[in-house]
């Protein structure tokens, strides 16, 4: 079969949830979690995808504006209430639907291409000054997660 290079694929995708506490579970033991006001982030990388991707996601996941302010509107990033990140490797964010029943992973990036991207996303976020948790690459893991709002958003770079 030949291979297809990412036809929808942009970049760095984050799926960004709001949450009051979210938490990953390999093997029976937590790895990473994180309480209170915080964001659990499921990152994906694509083909073609660099180190610059991957700043510009972690950019925008700690600077976007979806925790309230005193008047209940989402004025607030991550950034300005302190919020901590759980950050999970997460390459089905690729999966393409468009045929057929079962997605195809052709759009997601090779595990040895994904992981230091993912690791740049932390990297950065860190830098930035966000406390990070993180789930194991390449491993299955159990994530479980209290969604605050609900609040979801779709980066992508």
């Amino acid at each position: 079969m030949p291979t297809r290079i990412a036809s929808h694929a942009r970049g760095v995708r984050a799926l960004v949830q709001r949450t009051a506490r979210a938490s990953v579970t390999v093997d029976g033991e937590v790895v990473g979690s994180v309480d209170g006001p915080s964001l659990c982030v499921l990152v994906g990388a694509t083909h073609g995808d660099d180190a610059s991707n991957a700043r510009r996601v972690a950019e925008k996941v700690w600077h976007l504006r979806v925790f309230d302010d005193d008047a209940g509107v989402m004025n607030l990033a991550a950034a300005d209430v302190g919020a901590a990140v759980l950050v999970v490797s997460q390459f089905t964010l690729y999966g393409d639907t468009s045929r057929g029943r079962r997605p195809s992973w052709i759009d997601a990036a090779k595990p040895e291409v994904a992981e230091p991207l993912v690791d740049a996303v932390v990297d950065e976020l860190r830098l930035l000054g966000a406390t990070v948790a993180t789930g194991r690459f390449r491993t299955h893991m159990e994530v479980a997660l209290v969604n605050d709002g609900p609040v979801t958003v779709l980066i992508e770079v």
